[in-house]
């Protein structure tokens, strides 16, 4: 399993939280999505088949582009 850690600056309320946690969290090889309003962050733990290519290219198709 990999643990990646994203600074995403679009994270405002729950709803953005909630929102990235189901949809990244549907991804096959997803093993947990953690989202933090606060920090604006999202901690996420994968295997194979996902990739970070894949996790970053859907983040920016629902609007939470992560920050570079």
């Amino acid at each position: 399993m990999t643990t990646v850690e994203y600074h995403i600056p679009n994270i405002s309320c729950g709803h953005c939280v909630h929102t990235i946690q189901m949809e990244i969290g549907d991804m096959e090889g997803v093993g947990s999505v953690v989202a933090d309003e606060k920090n604006k962050s999202a901690v996420i733990v994968f295997e194979e088949p996902a990739t970070e290519i894949e996790i970053k290219a859907l983040l920016a198709e629902i609007n939470y582009s992560v920050a570079e």
